[in-house]
């Protein structure tokens, strides 16, 4: 028996596009926490770029020890990085991740230009797919259910009866448009006492079930500059648990609709995919503006059940005026602030929206306001913190029973 040995060559073959977006969740899901320079960007929604994927993958790479040595010493006196192994070799990794439907880079695929990455602009944006966030979604929830126990999840319960969906061992009589879940027993009743012949379209039993509806969700997420204050990074754990909203309500709700709004000095609304993207800035708090915007996207969305999800660690500290013009005053409870955020409830309120508020602060008058902000919507509110916030949103998400009042 004649055995042969080929030399080994290093490279990066055995990892699968899976295994890179496990390697750079972090980088994909920062917060600008780990910024030690604070170089904020001016809009809180940014993407990467090509060249911030590849430092990404390299910083991965040398944590791990995957780097040969040959290639390292290589890059270290090169000229131009891009004429080394260790360029070439990371720059099809992030094709891999392009091949694999995880990321796009507009403007940058080498199928239409007919070069390689060696030209590409440092600029080029990095645009995450709908698999790459239900990747992260899916890694997320797995997290913040990991203690939920093993019951599977449940639907929006109301408190009203159908003739579908989960029996509540209660019965009435057959109407037009009922579906046809005979109760053969109390059928039979009839039939015995009335006869055959004298039966009527009311005489049939049907059996009643729990009446399910559909939910339209807004999640606002408070990107202020205090979501990364005092050496604890809010906002990542308060991202995951809207990419793990997203997934389950994608994958569990299919009739469920879910939007992400984020506010700071003003408010915007962020599509799924930047979602993990969204850093925290030098702002304020816009509460009143994250408020007006979630019942404009709330407006848009069909359906009678809706609700709010905020997250936010701090009181209102800035309100937008008439004129435009953003007025800040962080120091207390400013009156005109409390007023206009509390008046943006009370709308929010005539229009049947509820506002659950998740704490992930305990100053006395974020308390203050966030209880007059909950009684005014009949919401709910749960002081939490970064740690257990997911565990709180998810569980309240599940187990909510929602009536008309």
């Amino acid at each position: 028996m004649r055995v042969r040995y080929s030399k080994y060559e290093p490279g990066f073959d055995d990892l699968s596009g899976a295994d890179l977006m496990d390697m750079i969740q972090d980088f994909l899901m920062d917060s600008g926490f780990s910024d030690p320079y604070n170089r904020y960007q001016p809009d809180p929604s940014r993407a990467p770029t090509a060249e911030d994927l590849y430092d990404a993958l390299l910083q991965a790479l040398l944590e791990q020890d995957r780097i040969p040595e040959e290639w390292l010493r290589e890059a270290r006196f090169a000229n131009r990085k891009e004429e080394t192994r260790l360029y070439r070799e990371i720059q099809k990794l992030i094709q891999r991740l392009q091949d694999e439907g995880f990321i796009r880079l507009p403007g940058n695929d080498p199928s239409e230009t007919g070069q390689g990455f060696q030209g590409e602009s440092q600029e080029t944006r990095l645009e995450l797919t709908n698999k790459s966030v239900d990747f992260l979604g899916l890694k997320s929830l797995r997290t913040l259910l990991g203690s939920l126990g093993k019951n599977a999840p449940g639907a929006h319960l109301t408190r009203h009866y159908a003739s579908g969906v989960e029996s509540s061992g209660e019965t009435k009589p057959y109407e037009f448009g009922d579906q046809p879940n005979i109760n053969i027993g109390e059928t039979l009743k009839q039939v015995v006492m009335k006869g055959l012949d004298n039966l009527e379209e009311r005489d049939l039993t049907i059996e009643l079930s729990e009446y399910t509806a559909a939910m339209n969700t807004v999640v606002l997420l408070d990107c202020s500059h205090s979501m990364i204050l005092y050496g604890e990074d809010r906002f990542t754990p308060a991202k995951r648990v809207a990419l793990g909203l997203a997934h389950l309500i994608r994958t569990q709700y299919p009739g469920d609709q879910v939007r992400f709004g984020v506010f700071h000095d003003s408010a915007e609304e962020v599509p799924l995919g930047r979602l993990p993207t969204v850093q925290v800035g030098p702002y304020h708090t816009n509460t009143a503006e994250g408020l007006k915007l979630a019942r404009k996207m709330l407006r848009k969305m069909s359906g009678e059940m809706k609700q709010i999800i905020m997250i936010t660690d701090g009181k209102p500290s800035a309100l937008t005026l008439p004129s435009g013009q953003i007025y800040k005053n962080a120091w207390g409870l400013d009156p005109v602030i409390l007023a206009e955020t509390l008046k943006e409830a009370t709308l929010a309120r005539k229009e049947g929206i509820p506002i659950h508020t998740f704490m992930l602060a305990r100053e006395p008058e974020l308390l203050a306001f966030v209880k007059k902000l909950t009684q005014i919507t009949r919401g709910k509110a749960y002081l939490t913190t970064p740690g257990n916030i997911g565990r709180y949103v998810l569980m309240d998400f599940l187990n909510r029973k929602v009536s008309k009042n």
